[in-house]
């Protein structure tokens, strides 16, 4: 299972959720600790602020964060959960769980984001990370077409749910 939250929703839930691995997406927002009882070596930070930034100094998303994502979902045993987060569950996260949900569902671009956007009415994947995804993967535009076949999504701002999204639909 795989799951999608915000920074504060990972540290009150990973362990309760059978989590095994955690995916940061953190970058001005600071570093996340790792939680008692997940082994540091299956929670990767990768260091990226939201994209367009808002901030002068923010990390856009590289080939090189995307890269490092789809390894650490590669590298994992699917034996328990895997929480994906980034400050408020919205942009980074929806974008980096819809890439692993893709990369283990090869093909399925549309029924990975019509899935994503069923479980998490809120999701603004972010669209850098997307096209990035996109190549990597080789998925010819598919990916990024299904995001946008996605429409806006509904958050406008506050505190967003915990997301369940089965790897398999």
């Amino acid at each position: 299972m795989l799951y999608i939250s915000s920074w504060r929703t990972m540290e009150e839930r990973t362990l309760d959720l059978g989590a095994t691995h955690i995916l940061s997406l953190l970058g001005i927002e600071g570093v996340p600790n790792t939680p008692e009882g997940i082994d540091p070596a299956r929670h990767l930070h990768i260091e990226v602020d939201d994209f367009p930034a808002s901030y002068a100094g923010d990390i856009a998303p590289t080939m090189e964060h995307v890269t490092a994502l789809l390894d650490f979902a590669r590298a994992w045993n699917r034996q328990g959960a895997m929480i994906v987060h980034c400050y408020a569950g919205v942009s980074r996260s929806t974008a980096a769980a819809l890439t692993i949900l893709c990369q283990y569902n090869p093909g399925r671009e549309s029924e990975a984001a019509q899935a994503l956007r069923r479980a998490a009415p809120h999701a603004k994947p972010n669209r850098r990370i997307i096209a990035i995804a996109d190549r990597l993967l080789k998925s010819e535009n598919r990916l990024v077409e299904a995001v946008d076949a996605m429409g806006p999504g509904s958050y406008q701002g506050g505190p967003t749910p915990l997301v369940e999204l089965p790897l398999t639909f």
